[in-house]
């Protein structure tokens, strides 16, 4: 027996009520939660490390709630489109999601932060964001929009093109380019590319009619939606990159906040567990990207220190400031990036 979600959020308010007599009653019905993302999905072993992200949360959730908590996941946007499900969230119709967090950036515009160009260049630097003033402020906002941060999850992203490497600005000029999110578009446009926007899994369609010249992604979803098959050129994310995407597992607040302490905390926990698995396999499909690819006859490249450089005085004086310009909380959000 499932319980439903209309039911999680009416007994919210009797928690107190139905903890104080927990010991007389019987035990408690399964609640089943659904984790929806836009990527392909696998097995808890093998498949995209996105899904079995999911998976293995999934089932760490299961096993230390002794099956009070159970999932349902939705790969593929096979449950609702993927612009829609920050929305659900928010509302309580939807209760977990792996999501590219600035694809809610038009929605809450501080979330843009989440992919910014040349703003976190290493793993390293990215993981900094939770602990620091930074992911205090951005988990704060994210609370007070219905929405609770359960894994920090980032990746690194790479540029495939059907044409030539871009590897410096000026590679751009010219090109009709996915950036990924509105501040990379702004980076893209300032150095002479034509923008295009989309989500990453309709990417293969787009560079198959030329829709795209070349697309910015996680080395991930360069992976899996089989980019290598259409793409002449690679540059990489494996040593540095300017493409780094604030990925988190998020929950919808509305249904954690119902779920008795017990359960919660299982998901925190099974959270960090997840953080740590995600950044492994992060850092291990940027090095199998490029393996990929070179097999399949592209040209592999990397950014180096010098180009790195480059993209960010264009960044700082496009989509840094049109970021900062849009109010305070986002200039603040700015300045507490800069300083990780």
């Amino acid at each position: 027996m499932s319980v439903t979600r209309r039911l999680i959020l009416r007994t919210a308010a009797a928690l107190p009520l139905v903890a104080a007599g927990a010991r007389f009653a019987p035990a408690r019905a399964a609640t089943t939660l659904k984790i929806s993302h836009q990527f392909p999905g696998g097995t808890i072993d093998e498949g995209d490390f996105r899904d079995r992200l999911c998976r293995k949360f999934a089932a760490s959730v299961t096993a230390a709630t002794n099956g009070e908590l159970d999932f349902q996941i939705y790969p593929g946007s096979s449950l609702m489109k993927t612009n829609a499900q920050f929305s659900a969230l928010r509302k309580g119709a939807l209760d977990l999601s792996l999501y590219p967090i600035s694809y809610a950036g038009g929605e809450v515009k501080e979330l843009n932060i989440g992919l910014m160009p040349a703003l976190v260049s290493s793993y390293d630097q990215a993981v900094r964001w939770k602990k620091a003033a930074i992911g205090q402020a951005f988990t704060k906002i994210l609370e007070e929009k219905g929405v609770v941060i359960v894994a920090w999850v980032w990746q690194a992203g790479g540029i495939a093109s059907r044409t030539g490497a871009v590897v410096n600005p000026a590679d751009a000029a010219g090109l009709k380019i996915r950036g990924g999110s509105r501040e990379m578009d702004l980076m893209l446009k300032e150095a002479g590319a034509a923008v295009v926007t989309m989500p990453s899994n309709e990417l293969y369609i787009a560079m198959q009619t030329g829709a795209v010249d070349a697309a910015m992604t996680s080395s991930t979803s360069l992976i899996s939606f089989r980019l290598e098959e259409l793409a002449k050129n690679l540059t990489t994310g494996r040593d540095r990159a300017f493409w780094f995407m604030l990925e988190p597992l998020i929950m919808s607040k509305a249904i954690f906040d119902a779920l008795p302490q017990n359960q919660r905390d299982a998901i925190m926990k099974a959270g960090e567990e997840a953080e740590t698995f995600g950044q492994e396999q992060a850092k291990k499909d940027d090095a199998a990207v490029a393996e990929i690819f070179g097999k399949a006859g592209a040209g592999i490249h990397d950014i180096d220190s010098a180009a790195l450089e480059k993209w960010k005085a264009i960044a700082a004086a496009s989509a840094w400031k049109d970021y900062a310009d849009k109010g305070e909380s986002c200039a603040e959000l700015l300045k507490l990036a800069e300083a990780v």
